[in-house]
């Protein structure tokens, strides 16, 4: 699954490339709760086709109504009004200014928002933007609202959009991405949370009886030694590398690579005492220290009871969003910090005679 800013782009740029009509929508403020992010984008084609999203649904339906209506040259809306059809220098428009509003299109309580309205961007703009990020780049693309002329510059970190009176600037880069370090049943299920999320796949299994085995469409299957997959993958700050063979010999070499990138997320599969020991591995047979090793998570994921392959994936998936969106997780989250938590919860309940066996619903040092 392509990455949502680069789709509405790319066929944001096939419409006017066709020569269609076309707008594009861009959230530039929110108050209150609000169901999008500023920066959120939408494009509208003159036909009704929408792809993106302001809103939960609402904002939608409205400028599809409002502009398609306008677009084909109905002149009349409800009650009569004319529609003007839309032309000319970008346009804001406000939702859920007051109560009733808001509950009409679907804002949470108290919500509003703002759009940015470009009339039909230039399609040789869209397509130098939509090349950049075909190639790996990042990109700040600046709207002049005098007139709506965008200007594209190269961008080295995401950044939230900025705006004042005279622009507005939104950074797009390319998808985020995910390698996957072993083909077994647990990387099917994270891979295929991973390419719902928007993440594009890659696994790496030199082991020919796994990746013979291999049943997710969508991603990319290597059969490289990881170390190696990993150099040439070239991390960087919209990419993630998760090891779950369980093998020292094909996980230790990759997170070494790994952790040498900038990759936003490194993490390995394995119980604490798992993790403990590839740690110890790292630092006697590898030049490692304990600072080196801050970087690397396990064991991985985020504790939520979890027992079978794709409830681990779940908490690895929810852990790996976290970190990509900057979401401080509570310690008490933490998969080893919650277990040694529990157990220490457990023996002082022994030790008082209230119970001996485990607490129901207490999982057991399960590898994640």
């Amino acid at each position: 699954m392509e990455n949502l800013d680069a789709m509405v782009l790319r066929t944001l740029q096939g419409w006017r490339a066709a020569g269609q009509r076309a707008l594009l929508a861009t959230v530039v403020r929110t108050w209150g709760s609000s169901p999008r992010p500023e920066g959120s984008i939408m494009a509208l084609c003159e036909t009704g086709a929408v792809v993106g999203s302001v809103s939960g649904g609402c904002i939608e339906d409205d400028l599809v109504d409002r502009y398609t209506r306008a677009y084909a040259g109905s002149g009349q809306a409800e009650g009569g009004a004319g529609h003007v059809l839309p032309s000319g220098p970008p346009a804001f428009a406000k939702y859920g200014v007051t109560a009733d509003e808001a509950h009409r299109f679907g804002l949470p309580c108290g919500g509003t928002l703002e759009l940015l309205l470009e009339f039909d961007p230039d399609p040789a703009s869209l397509a130098e933007l939509v090349s950049a990020l075909d190639a790996g780049q990042m990109v700040r693309r600046s709207v002049r609202l005098a007139d709506g002329a965008a200007i594209l510059a190269r961008a080295e970190a995401p950044a939230a959009l900025e705006m004042d009176a005279a622009q507005v600037a939104n950074t797009f880069g390319p998808g985020y991405r995910m390698l996957i370090i072993g083909a077994g049943q647990m990387s099917e299920y994270l891979a295929t949370m991973a390419l719902f999320c928007g993440f594009a796949v890659t696994v790496c299994d030199p082991r020919a009886e796994y990746r013979g085995a291999w049943s997710v469409p969508g991603a990319q299957v290597l059969s490289d030694m990881p170390d190696d997959v990993v150099t040439a993958f070239q991390p960087d700050q919209r990419s993630c590398v998760v090891a779950l063979t369980h093998d020292p010999k094909l996980d230790d070499l990759a997170l070494l690579e790994a952790l040498g990138s900038e990759a936003f997320y490194v993490g390995g599969i394995g119980s604490r005492r798992n993790n403990a020991a590839r740690r110890e591995r790292l630092i006697a047979h590898f030049g490692q220290t304990e600072q080196s090793l801050a970087r690397l998570r396990g064991p991985i994921g985020i504790y939520i009871g979890s027992k079978t392959p794709p409830e681990i994936a779940v908490s690895v998936m929810a852990e790996v969003l976290a970190v990509k969106n900057g979401v401080a997780l509570p310690r008490d989250m933490a998969v080893a910090q919650a277990k040694s938590e529990r157990e220490g919860a457990h023996a002082a309940s022994a030790a008082s005679g209230w119970g001996v066996g485990a607490p129901v619903g207490t999982p057991g040092d399960v590898p994640h």
